[in-house]
């Protein structure tokens, strides 16, 4: 296929993919008929009106839970530590065990 096929080929593709999008993009402006009127129609069955609730935004903390964490984050990395030590020492063996045999 030669330059001048390719591009004749690509043209009316490029042609026919930018006929197939919309006008709904991020550079149209929000403007209330495009906005408010389908959050209307969506609302339109609801009786109840919205409540503010003054605990919307706090994290909840058990009054009766007063205890530490069972495990500190120092033990968890000391944990993670002595998991890759016996790993790698299990690693190690392993290698070992390997050159012995092949001798």
């Amino acid at each position: 296929m030669t330059l001048r096929h390719a591009i004749a080929f690509a043209a009316p593709l490029a042609l026919a993919l930018s006929a197939c999008g919309s006008s709904d993009n991020a550079s149209t402006e929000a403007e209330a008929d495009t906005v408010e009127i389908p959050a209307n129609e969506a609302l339109e069955g609801v009786e109840a009106m919205p409540v503010e609730d003054p605990d919307a935004n706090t994290q909840f903390v058990d009054p009766a839970d007063d205890t530490t964490p069972a495990e500190t984050e120092e033990d968890r990395i000391q944990a993670a530590g002595d998991s890759a030590a016996d790993t790698a020492a299990a690693a190690a063996d392993a290698m070992g065990d390997m050159e012995t045999e092949e001798q």
